[in-house]
């Protein structure tokens, strides 16, 4: 994730402290009105929705903390930086995603196995209603989570706000299965526990791919390195662009450049030429942490 966006870091920590505060309390609370629904309206569905929830408030303080971490400044033990922090939190989430949706769906599964559903409760009003409720939510905290995500440029948010998108498709399956349930199809209600295990395995495998590819120094990208090339060959002085490599570094870019000048220029010109570019880029494209650049005569 590539944002050109640029927050001072003042207002960065206020952004994060928010955003923190209101997916977490949020999160109490639907998961507690969950709980009773699922409980009082005998849904078995529901009340693993409510447990989806639930796992979101320290999925939320997993990102809070490895956002924060990664913004400390480099020290001598770390010269490059705590970026990185950033994919262990995300890690830790998809960890967390996997364990809580094999739970789920292994409740459903042994349900569906055991082929009592003439023993299966019929769920209430009451669990119908908090499904439509937690679907509103999340969707809710989804787009709150996602747009300061795009902001902060944070991994571990955004793989957040996708878990609030996970919990949110969870709850149409809950709705789904609840619904079929009331009809008279009971089995409906653990096959949705199966739907919703699956919505959350595929979050959890994408948050933890996007993780490792970030501390694996992947590129970021033909298309970002395209704009990122086409901006650099447009400054004057350049003959030409013989090299240029990036890699992800968190939730930061590193970049490897090679540029030819006309080899008549002194060193001293030739220096003030890439202290020039380099400014630029930096300025241009606030994802990037640093650039080095190696100078070439084009002759």
């Amino acid at each position: 994730m590539t944002n050109l966006n640029h927050v001072p870091s003042a207002q960065e920590d206020r952004m994060i402290a928010r955003v923190s505060t209101v997916t977490i309390l949020g999160n109490v609370l639907l998961s507690a009105v969950k709980l009773f629904a699922g409980i009082a309206g005998h849904s078995g569905a529901m009340v693993s929705d409510a447990v989806h929830s639930l796992s979101d408030v320290g999925t939320t303080a997993i990102a809070f903390l490895g956002v924060r971490l990664s913004r400390k400044e480099a020290d001598r033990e770390h010269p490059y930086g705590h970026e990185r922090m950033e994919c262990a939190a995300s890690l830790i989430l998809g960890t967390i995603l996997f364990l809580v949706g094999f739970g789920i769906g292994w409740e459903g599964l042994t349900k569906i196995t055991a082929r009592a559903y003439d023993t299966l409760a019929v769920p209430g009003k009451i669990a119908l209603a908090a499904a439509f409720l937690s679907i509103l939510s999340k969707e809710a905290m989804y787009w709150y989570t996602r747009h300061y995500a795009l902001l902060l440029d944070s991994a571990a948010f955004m793989a957040d706000a996708w878990h609030h998108r996970s919990d949110a498709l969870s709850s149409i399956g809950s709705l789904i299965g609840i619904g079929g349930a009331m009809l008279g199809f009971p089995v409906l209600d653990p096959v949705a526990s199966l739907v919703i295990c699956l919505c959350i395995f595929k979050v959890a495998f994408d948050t933890m791919k996007d993780a490792f590819d970030k501390m694996l120094d992947t590129s970021c990208g033909k298309e970002y390195e395209s704009r990122l090339s086409a901006f650099i060959t447009n400054q004057p002085d350049i003959v030409r662009l013989d090299s240029l490599r990036t890699r992800m570094f968190g939730s930061k870019v590193y970049v490897d450049l090679e540029i030819a000048m006309t080899g008549t220029k002194t060193l001293q010109e030739a220096h003030a030429v890439a202290e020039r570019i380099h400014d630029a880029v930096e300025e241009t494209f606030p994802s990037i942490k640093h650039i080095m650049i190696h100078v070439n005569p084009a002759d």
